[in-house]
């Protein structure tokens, strides 16, 4: 047991985080533990006292049923991992936080404006998966049974929606990798390509609550680094009674 806790937090925290509250969502809902009522997004319900503000994070977390609910954990842990890991556009780990807030919102705001969805898991896996590819150009990938060129990963995904889910499922998909598209954009290609600022950069407020410069991900899971202030030495006395003092000869 210990080692299968130690595997489990060796792994990508938020990774981790997100495909464990997938997984225990949605076999609670499927279960019929928990009931779906309360995950599913519409902006009206912004509008009721008190407003359902949770509802812009609960939508995320319902997969497909059956074995949908292995198969969309194990992709949303898989690609979520392989961006938090390796991915060179999330050298922090607030940039990554920041990339799912905003790929996120614009999933919700899209799908709001113009599909009617309510459900957004997919639309995020997509996303994820598209961004996760793009580094990954000239590889091969493995889709279910099929080779295929890595960055040709989301749209396999898309059309397995459009084959076994249907249209709408495929326009919530397709929302996914507009998200993902916009957010390269901004903060890539606009900046490389054309020669301007960052249009979207990691606030501030991020820093200062994950304090990235403390936490340092290595190939066994997370370390903590104390302050660079801090002295190193331990114990329950203050610092200034474990001082030398000029001493003084007894007798």
């Amino acid at each position: 047991m210990s080692d299968v806790t130690t595997l489990y937090f060796s792994t990508p925290p938020v990774a981790r985080t997100v495909a464990t509250a997938v997984f225990l969502a949605s076999v609670g809902v499927y279960t019929g533990m928990l009931s779906l009522y309360g995950f599913p997004f519409h902006y009206s319900m912004l509008l009721k006292f008190p407003p359902a503000i949770h509802r812009l994070v609960t939508s995320f977390l319902i997969t497909s049923k059956d074995l949908g609910v292995l198969f969309d954990t194990y992709f949303i842990y898989s690609y979520l991992s392989q961006m938090e890991r390796g991915n060179s556009k999330f050298s922090k780990k607030e940039d990554f936080i920041w990339y799912l807030i905003f790929v996120g919102g614009v999933i919700v705001v899209v799908n709001q404006i113009f599909t009617g969805a309510v459900l957004y898991l997919h639309a995020l896996l997509i996303a994820a998966c598209y961004t996760a590819t793009q580094d990954q150009r000239g590889m091969q990938a493995h889709f279910y049974v099929v080779t295929v060129p890595a960055q040709l990963m989301p749209w396999c995904m898309l059309l397995a929606q459009l084959l076994f889910a249907g249209w709408s499922s495929f326009l919530l998909g397709l929302t996914g990798i507009f998200a993902a598209h916009l957010h390269d954009f901004l903060t890539r290609i606009y900046p490389q390509f054309g020669g301007g600022p960052n249009l979207i950069p990691t606030p501030g407020f991020l820093s200062w609550i994950i304090r990235t410069p403390r936490i340092t991900n290595t190939g066994f899971g997370t370390s903590y680094a104390p302050p660079a202030n801090s002295s190193g030495r331990g114990g329950v006395l203050p610092d200034s009674w474990r001082s030398k003092g000029p001493g003084r000869r007894l007798g």
